[in-house]
């Protein structure tokens, strides 16, 4: 088996964006980060806030990436619903067609 940051980062960023355990990835990263029991202990002075430090960004990260796509994804739907409703409205509106002659 091998391991790495990069498989580790991957398998968070993955089941992070599973709707089915996000929460619950997010209340154990939460509870993680409170807790005394960690891989590096706080009390050791750089180390111990370092795995702290990153855990947070990582979520941090996650989730404003997650909330951005949404608000993307929504802004689109709003838009091309409003194009719909625009061209629906067009078409049904009358339409007068006028043949232009120049005047001398």
């Amino acid at each position: 088996m091998n391991f790495s940051i990069q498989s580790l980062y991957n398998w968070y960023r993955n089941t992070i964006r599973n709707p089915k355990y996000r929460w619950w990835l997010i209340l154990g990263t939460v509870a993680y980060l409170f807790s005394p029991i960690d891989i590096a202990p706080d009390f050791i002075p750089v180390v111990g806030q370092i795995d702290d430090a990153l855990l947070l960004t990582l979520l941090v990260s996650e989730i404003s990436q997650m909330l951005s796509q949404r608000l993307k994804s929504r802004n689109e739907e709003t838009v091309s619903e409003a194009d719909a409703a625009n061209q629906a409205s067009t078409a049904s509106s009358d339409t007068v067609d006028v043949k232009a002659v120049p005047i001398k």
